[in-house]
């Protein structure tokens, strides 16, 4: 007698229900899909350098592959790309690293992730940017946490306010998270600000996620870390990589660098998850930090010049008021002026002109209002982008 196959129902655990996403892939996935319909799509969506990653790295890696990196590492990361990382933090922080702060991870992510299931229990409390990263609510739900979302206003072009940031701080909060320059604003918090934000903590037992994947693309001023202010080195959590710095980011190569106690926790969780970060592709890192910087110095300006023109594009067009970024590769446009809402605007820009953004509210909450254009794409398709969204704006609103 045949078997009947029974179809059953998948339950998932509670905890996926808290688990939320990254906007970014899914209008990439449907402006894909619009383009397999013969539809021509302007990019702005995905935060990604369109720069190739420079040949001396490709180079190193495929020398690596030859030469038999192909094999487990150790799941902080092999030695010598973590002592190169250390000495390299060492130099533009002003600390002194040692190679066991330094966990080596696929992407920067993990230790977003890594970092909330080390800390963050039941009823601990997060605060977080907003709009900022999507990752950091989602994650800081997901550990079982409070996420404390601290606002991020224009009018302080996109800085956070150390004032409020304290006096959200209670007995229950456990991590910060400061982002500099930001995504999606393109804000950066200046050494004051962060000076103060460290004076607010004091000498309380909380910890700071300083995600710092943008350092090497701030237009303006000397980018500073909290890590650098005296007493709280052993307080912060420096995320940093290779993905934005050196367009990298298919490699998947990122690191935090932490007090050493920390880190070894951290890599317990690596050797749980990943067993380890490529060994191949930290050979490639290792060529990053040790090799030619130009590329990185040319992208920056490329970012800024381009920031400057399509902020300059947007502003002529009805209902869009955009303050300039000060790093990164994201405008942060305010649409207000037009009378729609985010997302539906967002959604009419690549349905009907062919632009592809994200929503504010991708973001957060506080993202309402505004739409985030990624300006790593040529100059020829911005102006493209510029000239499709004035014609749509001109015929509906």
């Amino acid at each position: 007698m045949a078997t009947q196959l029974v179809q059953h129902e998948l339950i998932l655990s509670r905890r996926m229900a808290r688990l939320g996403t990254e906007t970014a892939f899914e209008v990439l996935s449907k402006a894909k899909a619009l383009e397999r319909t013969g539809r021509n799509i302007v990019h702005l969506e995905i935060g990604e350098p369109d720069f190739s990653t420079p040949p001396h790295i490709v180079e190193a890696a495929v020398d690596a592959l030859r030469g038999g990196y192909t094999h487990y590492g150790p799941s902080a990361g092999l030695p010598e790309l973590r002592e190169a990382i250390a000495n390299y933090v060492s130099r533009t922080r002003g600390v002194p690293v040692e190679p066991e702060e330094v966990v080596v991870v696929p992407g920067g992510k993990p230790i977003m992730f890594y970092v909330m299931l080390a800390l963050v229990d039941e009823g601990d409390e997060v605060i977080y940017p907003n709009p900022g990263f999507p990752i950091y609510e989602s994650m800081i739900r997901y550990a079982g946490g409070t996420p404390i979302p601290i606002p991020l206003r224009e009018e302080r072009d996109f800085a956070m306010d150390v004032d409020e940031m304290a006096s959200l701080i209670t007995p229950s909060t456990k991590l910060i998270i400061l982002n500099s320059p930001q995504n999606p604003t393109g804000g950066v918090l200046a050494r004051d600000d962060i000076e103060r934000a460290a004076a607010a903590i004091g000498d309380r037992n909380i910890l700071v996620l300083a995600d710092e994947i943008y350092s090497r693309l701030q237009f303006e001023g000397t980018p500073f870390s909290i890590m650098s202010v005296p007493g709280m080195q052993e307080r912060t959590i420096l995320l940093d990589g290779f993905s934005k710095t050196y367009a990298m980011t298919g490699w998947r190569i990122g690191y935090g660098v932490m007090r050493a106690d920390l880190a070894a926790q951290i890599s317990r969780l690596m050797t749980n998850s990943n067993s380890c970060t490529a060994s191949f592709t930290q050979r490639a890192a290792l060529a990053a930090l040790n090799g030619d910087q130009s590329a990185v110095d040319t992208m920056r300006l490329e970012f800024e010049r381009r920031s400057r023109a399509f902020v300059a594009g947007l502003n002529c067009i009805r209902g869009f008021s955009v303050c300039v970024p000060k790093g990164a590769f994201y405008v942060f446009a305010n649409i207000t002026g037009t009378g729609w809402a985010s997302k539906p605007l967002a959604d009419a820009l690549l349905e009907e002109a062919g632009v592809a953004a994200l929503s504010g509210t991708a973001f957060g909450s506080y993202g309402e209002g505004y739409l985030r254009f990624s300006v790593a794409n040529s100059m020829e398709n911005l102006m493209e982008a510029l000239k499709r969204i004035d014609a749509w704006v001109s015929a509906h609103v």
